[in-house]
């Protein structure tokens, strides 16, 4: 069948995309490969079809289909709807994704090169022609200006057309449509036909397949899915399509794994995800308003909310009674703070849920003894907040104690609990003892790190203590509000203010929050340890990495904001690494993709940043692509993501030939001095001979191609250090010891 045929078939109908399959995730580069493989008029695979009763399944996006029999793309879909998107100029229908990985691509007439637009190389350049433009408009009509720019002459324009016709032409190319039917197709047949043939592809997970069964008869499921994560995120929460799915799959079948939704029919499936979504907003409201935990990052147990579900469910949709409540609250803060669900989730996620049904009505209570025979003990201890970054779980413990208790601003006076409203609302991380005064002082970043030094203060507090060291700050807080201090359980002490007594101060103050997390722990539920023989707690492990310091930060949420200008995943900060077996914490990651910068396309990645060789062992091992610098990831997405090799460039690089981006790219990593690109090389005579690709005309040091290189070599290059482009291109240490001998000459 022609692409154009396909095309076509794609505007009226039929031909889409089965509700199964992901989104559009393919990036420019597999976008120009194709094109160029396409051009050269190499193979590029099959296609397979499944014909099936257009009203009997479920496809992707609001497109309409014909009656009768319509042909859903199993494999291929990802070359088509780049195709469709270059050809017409939108993307089709059914697309999901991010459509600049086919937008603004252009075709070099003269190399016969693709590449997408960048103004720097072709803004004034004719030579250079949109794809897109073409397909609707013709050689002929692409052609006119050509031979008025003074580029082409007209003894080349009939070779150009003829590449250009070649191009156009792409649309003409046949290519096989392999057909899948008959009705012992049915969806499961058809599902693990799809994964059998995308097995170098993205393979859907369990609650794909899940969903997919569904939309195959609520095709509306996913949308309303989709939305009810939108209406969180705006709230600050960050849910994943599967974890919402395991809630509708507690809440309608009262087990955990996936494969039990197939007994669903169509609406019980929306009863369930209906319930799902005024559950799990009622859970919010109450974990914010009880506990103060009001954002993504301080939500550590969000993995226990599929039993929570189940749980308001078996309550009627609510807690009618204070002790219910609060028995509730107490058991979900010990599965956030000691990490119940970081392991074999759906294995535990079945025990817990097992134990929920069994022990009604009095579940929760059940729950909470499976909790203590699991950890030995819940009782906080002081070694438990010796952590040091965002990371741990006891970072949102401490948040939620100043969110609940009675801590005040040091500042304004003013309570900060979870209600308080106007201005002053946002909280921000103060440290005790300045970060900078104690790493002068000796410290090493984890005790300048320790959660026992963070506190949560107004911004405008935060500030106007700046860098100023407790036993200088301190008295002037206790003047004007005599006990702000010991509301944030600030040891008082006074020559542990004293910064000599840090680490005193340290461990005064983690005794202090055990003391303070077990009241209010008591308060929410009293749990009798003595009942039954516990196993002896274990010792409080140190977990490795996390930010070392504010300016890493900073680096760190720039990079984040630099992704988001990309249209990719930000990453989550201080991620926390588990043990995927016993869901113990290995280490704190400074900024991570779990799922890759194009999830389901690529490998798990994290930046590590002044991180010690263990910390990267383990992350590699866990099977993250490691960076260590924040320069060399941007360059990672530009180059194999964006297919940008200029996007990450300095202003004097972006007029470089791409053979000359790895020179430019090792003078910017080793310090080097800025070089002149495009440097005219003259003779006496002052005619231009020849050009340098770079050159750094102080230190007479200066690279030509073999395009540039003056030939004779001009007396006025006396005493130059002359290199091919080649040749520091293997050997770039020539040029960082040519300029540092010329910068001491």
């Amino acid at each position: 069948m022609k692409i154009s045929t396909l095309l076509d078939q794609i505007d009226n109908g039929q031909t889409a995309l089965p509700e199964f399959q992901r989104g559009y995730v393919w990036n420019r580069d597999q976008v120009r490969s194709l094109m160029t493989s396409l051009y050269k008029r190499y193979p590029v695979g099959s296609l397979l079809s499944w014909a099936t009763d257009a009203s009997k399944v479920g496809h992707r996006g609001d497109q309409h289909l014909n009656a009768g029999t319509v042909n859903l793309l199993l494999d291929g879909q990802q070359r088509i709807t780049s195709l469709y998107g270059i050809v017409r100029g939108k993307p089709p229908a059914f697309f999901d994704g991010d459509e600049r990985a086919f937008t603004d691509l252009f075709f070099n007439v003269e190399t016969e090169e693709f590449s997408f637009y960048m103004p720097s190389r072709m803004a004034n350049d004719p030579k250079w022609i949109s794809v897109t433009r073409l397909m609707a408009e013709g050689s002929e009509e692409m052609t006119k200006s050509l031979p008025d720019s003074g580029e082409i002459s007209i003894d080349d324009l009939s070779s150009i057309l003829n590449r250009l016709n070649r191009l156009r032409d792409v649309r003409d190319i046949d290519v096989h449509v392999e057909q899948i039917s008959g009705e012992d197709k049915t969806l499961d047949v058809v599902i693990d036909i799809f994964n059998k043939v995308n097995s170098g592809g993205t393979k859907l997970s369990k609650g794909d397949l899940a969903l997919a069964r569904i939309c195959s008869t609520q095709p509306d499921a996913r949308v309303c899915m989709r939305q009810a994560l939108e209406d969180w995120k705006a709230q600050g929460f960050h849910f994943s399509l599967d974890w919402l799915l395991r809630c509708i799959t507690t809440l309608t079948t009262n087990e955990a794994r996936f494969v039990f939704i197939h007994d669903l029919d169509g609406e019980q499936f929306i009863r369930g995800l209906n319930k799902a979504i005024k559950h799990i907003s009622y859970l919010l409201d109450v974990i914010g308003d009880r506990l103060g935990l009001d954002h993504q990052q301080v939500l550590t147990g969000h993995y226990a909310f599929p039993v929570l579900v189940r749980y308001i469910e078996e309550q009627g949709g609510k807690i009618g009674d204070e002790t219910s409540l609060k028995a509730m609250l107490y058991w979900y803060i010990h599965s956030a703070i000691w990490g119940r669900y970081s392991g074999s989730t759906e294995s535990v996620l079945s025990r817990d849920l097992d134990i929920l049904l069994d022990n009604q009505p009095d579940g929760i209570q059940a729950l909470i003894q499976e909790l203590a025979l699991w950890r030995g003990s819940l009782k906080v201890r002081a070694d438990h907040f010796s952590g040091h970054t965002r990371g741990n779980r006891f970072y949102s413990l401490l948040y939620m104690l100043t969110r609940v208790g009675a801590a005040k601003d040091w500042g304004l006076g003013i309570a900060l609990k979870k209600n308080m409203l106007g201005s002053n609302s946002g909280l921000e991380l103060h440290h005790i003892f300045p970060k900078h005064r104690l790493r002068a002082f000796g410290y090493d970043r984890k005790q300048v790190n320790s959660l026992a030094n963070f506190c949560f203060l107004t911004k405008g507090s935060n500030l106007s203590i700046s860098n100023r060291l407790p036993v200088e700050y301190f008295e002037e807080v206790r003047e004007n509000y005599p006990d702000a201090l010991q509301s944030q359980w600030v040891p008082l002490d006074e020559s542990l203010w004293q910064i000599e007594r840090y680490p005193d101060f340290l461990k005064a103050r983690r005794e202090l929050l055990a003391q303070a997390t077990n009241a209010l722990l008591d308060e929410l539920y009293h749990f009798d340890e003595s009942v039954e023989p516990l196993a002896a707690p274990a010792p409080e492990r140190d977990i490795p990495g996390g930010i070392d310091s504010e300016e890493e930060e900073q680096q760190l949420r720039e990079l984040q904001v630099w992704l988001q200008s990309q249209k990719l995943p930000d990453g989550e900060l201080e991620y926390e690494l588990t043990n995927q077996q016993t869901g113990e914490p290995q280490a704190i990651l400074d900024l991570a993709w779990p799922e890759g910068f194009q999830p389901g396309l690529d490998e798990p990645a994290v930046l590590l940043l002044n991180e010690n060789s263990s910390l990267i062992l383990a992350a590699n091992k866990a099977g993250y692509q490691v960076f260590e610098e924040i320069d060399k990831l941007k360059r990672y997405v530009a180059e194999h993501i964006l297919d940008d090799h200029y996007a990450v460039l300095p202003d004097w690089a972006q007029h470089l030939s791409k053979d000359a981006i790895p020179v430019a790219e090792w003078v910017m990593d080793n310090n080097l001095p800025e070089p002149v690109v495009g440097h005219d090389v003259q003779n006496s005579s002052r005619s231009v001979v020849g050009s340098f690709e770079l050159a750094w005309p102080e230190h007479k040091v200066g690279i030509w191609t073999n395009q540039g290189r003056a030939n004779p070599i001009p007396e006025t290059l006396v005493g130059w250090h002359l290199y091919s482009l080649e040749e520091v291109s293997k050997a770039p240490t020539l040029l960082t010891q040519r300029l540092k001998e010329a910068s001491v000459a």
